[in-house]
């Protein structure tokens, strides 16, 4: 029997303070289990326990989102059965719904095909966790996914990472940064990885997620105002590409589980203006994604 040995997320999500724009997305979450169906990884950082589509459909219902973006977690390796079978069953209850793969090297063209139709967007590459893919992996992918127009989304540390210009500029695609740039508080913006963070969405290659900001901050619960200076210097330099994301449901946290409600407060707090909040959770998402 597979034992979670992280906790579940709030199941009782509550409103946010104002309502979300129509087509807002909510362009990170993951789905998990049951186990006795979907293996997982035995290389894997955590064992979750179960998150259903229902369960987050009824999240996502609650807060108002009416699209969403489901990411291939490290704990399933390259294996995107639950993935597949997620996205077949948003499409069965006509759900506006995509999808971030993690594909091994050996994947071929008619696999590519099969996800790119059931919504696959892009490509994951997970240097936190065990279970990912690293770099270089994805080089040796990126031609063959580059002419179906999808991008290569990165959970990384940039304030952890040797060489990370070099890096990302081998990959001939946008690129995606997870949580902001996952980056710990105490080290501060001015930090030269968050810096060419700033650079890099301000040259137009790369679209960073205004998700996880309980992964960066020092406080145990919201509001995370520490963090502030961080999303708000994202939003300043290029609102055009900043999307955001709810991380649901929360895994392998460093603090308490937050209630999602709270986590869309902490965007509402710092995008007061209606047109650039419906930039970061409508048009952006729909650019990056092909809604």
């Amino acid at each position: 029997m597979t034992i979670p040995d992280i906790p579940a997320p709030d199941p009782n999500p509550r409103r946010p303070i104002r309502s979300l724009p129509k087509n807002a997305c909510d362009c990170h979450a993951h789905i998990f289990g049951p186990a006795s169906r979907y293996s997982y990884h035995p290389d894997r950082g955590y064992t979750p326990p179960n998150a259903s589509v229902e369960a987050y459909q009824h999240m996502l219902s609650v807060l108002g989102f009416d699209r969403a973006v489901l990411v291939q977690p490290s704990v399933y390796g390259t294996d995107n059965k639950r993935l597949i079978d997620g996205l077949l069953q948003a499409r069965e209850q006509h759900l506006d719904w995509r999808g971030v793969a993690v594909l091994d090297p050996g994947v071929t063209d008619d696999e590519i095909a099969h996800l790119h139709a059931l919504g696959v967007r892009g490509i994951r590459i997970n240097l936190l966790f065990p279970g990912g893919v690293d770099f270089n992996a994805i080089t040796t992918l990126s031609e063959r996914i580059e002419p179906w127009g999808w991008h290569v989304q990165c959970l990384i540390d940039v304030s952890d990472f040797h060489d990370l210009s070099g890096t990302l500029d081998r990959l001939p695609l946008p690129k995606v940064i997870d949580h902001m740039g996952h980056i710990p508080v105490f080290k501060g913006v001015n930090h030269p990885g968050f810096q060419h963070l700033l650079n890099r969405i301000d040259g137009g290659d790369t679209w960073v997620k205004l998700s996880g900001p309980n992964r960066m901050t020092a406080r145990v619960r919201s509001p995370y105002c520490d963090v502030d200076p961080f999303a708000s210097a994202l939003i300043s330099r290029n609102a055009d590409r900043c999307v955001f994301g709810t991380d649901w449901p929360h895994v392998k946290l460093p603090n308490t589980m937050p209630n999602d409600g709270d986590l869309v407060d902490e965007l509402l707090r710092l995008v007061e203006d209606d047109t650039t909040l419906e930039k970061i959770l409508v048009h952006n998402p729909t650019q990056l994604y092909g809604f």
